[in-house]
């Protein structure tokens, strides 16, 4: 909205010229970053004083550990001011006519709409359970099937992004992007599925995503630090996707999937990140504002979304590596409660398992987001280990 105005206003004379520097991507993003933390920043206080006076406290459930007790009636849905900070920025700062960015920013606020719903059930009831699960994966699963249907069926796309759409790009191995040298590529760069299995397939990535953020979202701080190293990261993969320099096409030079539309991506990566910095601000040990399902949820769907718009499914895995093995240590825990009767570990999430172990809280996230940071790392590593 203001990038059109602004953008176009620089054509009319020449004391407007400088302008000009709006058509920038880098520069765009961080505007829009800070656009976002700002938000944040000035709206918490009021944010977090209207919920105490409304006596609006996040349910504490009670097989959890005995030291999160002391949480219960801590203000919550802190995480609607993430969204609602994120969708503002990007809607400023970002091309409206790229469908990319209208794609993201459905199946985030669709998500943060179902995680609005789940925290308010647990409010109204005084009920740590809210929202049944199999009513949350169901809502989730349709929203995104139904994004993935016109992402995937619409031939009026562009033609880059029909060429490579229904393609997989496999971490640390080449991509080919050029259609007339697939049948000479290795398997590797050319590994392809069926629509409607793509589908599925992009669907399974978003839903899963949003979920295992969801549970990683325990601790003070915890799902917020690995987020923003998730965004920043997506920011540069997004970036590169679409970046032609002097003339050199970047993604066909590092033999990775290029997606002109991408680039706008980058902006919102970047609203991700300013406006997770001022939910941390009021999240840290001891947080005066929890995120709620409406943050992370909304936020698991949109990482999940840039990793597919982006064709970095499978490399999602290792930047989210903590919110995989989050979700994995649940399954893992019923799976093996179920079969054998044993619990693998001490309690599921695997946070809550270190916290029964000794860790103190704050050692249990820094450790999280250390080990996020390096697997963010390696993912990067791969744009050149190829």
């Amino acid at each position: 909205m203001l990038y059109q105005l602004l953008f176009d206003l620089h054509q009319y004379t020449d004391r407007l010229g400088w302008l000009n520097v709006l058509r920038y991507v880098p520069f765009r993003t961080i505007m829009a970053m800070l656009t976002a933390m700002f938000m944040s920043f000035f709206l918490y206080p009021w944010f977090i004083a209207r919920m105490r006076k409304r006596n609006v406290g996040q349910s504490v459930r009670q097989e959890g550990p005995e030291a999160h007790f002391s949480k219960e009636g801590t203000p919550t849905m802190g995480g609607s001011l993430i969204l609602f900070a994120t969708v503002m920025s990007t809607v400023l700062w970002s091309d409206l006519n790229n469908q990319f960015v209208w794609l993201v920013l459905a199946i985030t606020v669709g998500y943060g709409l179902i995680g609005f719903i789940d925290d308010y059930l647990k409010i109204r009831y005084s009920d740590s359970k809210g929202m049944p699960g199999k009513f949350k994966l169901l809502f989730q699963t349709l929203l995104a099937a139904v994004i993935f249907l016109y992402v995937y069926m619409d031939p009026n796309l562009p033609q880059e992004w029909l060429d490579i759409r229904h393609r997989l790009a496999m971490p640390f191995a080449a991509f080919e992007n050029n259609p007339a040298l697939l049948e000479s590529a290795p398997w590797y760069a050319r590994v392809s599925l069926p629509p409607w299995l793509y589908v599925a397939f992009a669907t399974f990535v978003v839903v899963a995503m949003s979920n295992a953020i969801n549970l990683t979202d325990g601790l003070d701080g915890l799902a917020i630090g690995p987020v923003m190293v998730n965004a920043s990261t997506f920011l540069i993969l997004a970036y590169l996707s679409g970046l032609v320099l002097f003339g050199i096409n970047i993604p066909v030079y590092l033999k990775i999937p290029s997606i002109p539309m991408s680039s706008e991506l980058t902006i919102f990566c970047g609203t991700i990140f300013g406006a997770g910095i001022g939910f941390l601000w009021y999240n840290t040990f001891p947080a005066q504002v929890f995120m709620g399902d409406v943050g992370s949820l909304s936020l698991g769907g949109a990482i999940g979304m840039l990793a597919v718009l982006t064709k970095n499914e499978f490399l999602s895995v290792i930047v989210g590596g903590i919110f995989v093995l989050e979700a994995v240590s649940v399954i893992t825990q019923v799976a093996s409660f179920k079969l054998i009767g044993k619990r693998v570990f001490r309690m599921a999430p695997i946070h809550h398992h270190f916290e029964l172990k000794g860790w103190p809280e704050p050692k249990v996230i820094v450790r999280f987001w250390i080990i996020s940071i390096m697997l963010a790392l390696v993912a990067l590593s791969s744009l050149k280990l190829r």
